[in-house]
């Protein structure tokens, strides 16, 4: 039995991908979408990035199965390394080959931490192959990075979310530098965040987040570093309120992301 292990977690839904399982004609498929944590932040709402993967998985198997290829998968919450090695010990039929597929290098923080040799460690022998897929070129969803603390439930940021929501397909991982570098507790932080991301998904926007790194710069920086990241919108009072504008942030993104950033400004204090 052809029994083909898929390992892949944004880029699954790409057509690339799931043409290259079909040219295989397998008699099983097995998807695998190991969800990594950030290596730094305080908070982290793993919920959403499991709902997020899980949503992607569901359409991936839909499309398998459509095209007469049995097929299951899981979300899981190990390295990509380590739940190749699991699926290998337990499956059954065992695996006959393993695909992993990714971003571009460039975006690609799996590739940034070696995962592919790892997988291939992993393996035990069984070929494996790497398929590159470029979400944006495949009319994939966007990864939009949010970044903001006290402006996050204001209104000019909600709105310009909904309106970059409704434009295209797009996630949004909104991070919000904490106030306080001294402390483990962020409540306020916290709450802002909770409540912001209360209001989006109830309107269906695929939105999670985390409280992280004090410094927005820094925390905006080591999020694209785990992340694939195409936009960034950056929240904040107006200039001469804004801490976060004397110290140049919005320019300092996007000369170092080299990605869009665009900058909502909210005039009054969020409640």
């Amino acid at each position: 039995m052809k029994h083909v292990l898929v390992v892949a977690n944004e880029t699954m839904t790409g057509p690339s991908l799931i043409a290259a399982v079909q040219s295989r004609q397998p008699d099983l498929v097995t998807v695998l979408a190991p969800i990594s944590n950030p290596h730094a932040g305080y908070v982290v709402y793993e919920d959403t990035r499991r709902a997020a993967a899980g949503r992607r998985l569901e359409r991936t198997l839909t499309k398998l199965r459509e095209a007469g290829i049995p097929a299951h998968g899981l979300v899981v919450d190990s390295d990509p390394a380590d739940a190749v090695r699991d699926a290998i010990a337990m499956l059954e039929p065992r695996p006959t080959e393993i695909i992993v597929s990714t971003h571009p290098q460039e975006k690609s923080g799996w590739l940034r931490r070696k995962v592919i040799d790892r997988v291939r460690d992993a393996a035990g022998g069984l070929p494996v192959e790497h398929i590159v897929v470029n979400v944006g070129n495949e009319g994939g969803e966007a990864n939009v990075l949010v970044i903001a603390n006290e402006t996050v439930v204001g209104d000019p940021l909600l709105e310009r979310i909904r309106e970059r929501a409704a434009r295209s397909p797009a996630s949004f991982l909104i991070i919000c530098p904490q106030s306080d570098p001294s402390s483990a507790e962020h409540p306020e932080a916290e709450r802002r965040l909770r409540r912001a991301l209360a209001i989006l998904r109830a309107e269906g926007i695929d939105a999670h987040g985390q409280v992280a790194h004090p410094d927005p710069y820094t925390a905006a920086m080591q999020a694209i570093h785990d992340e694939r990241t195409d936009e960034i919108i950056v929240s904040t009072f107006a200039p001469e309120r804004s801490p976060w504008m004397k110290r140049n942030l919005i320019q300092r993104l996007h000369n170092d992301s080299k990605l869009p950033v665009e900058h909502v400004v909210l005039e009054e204090a969020a409640v």
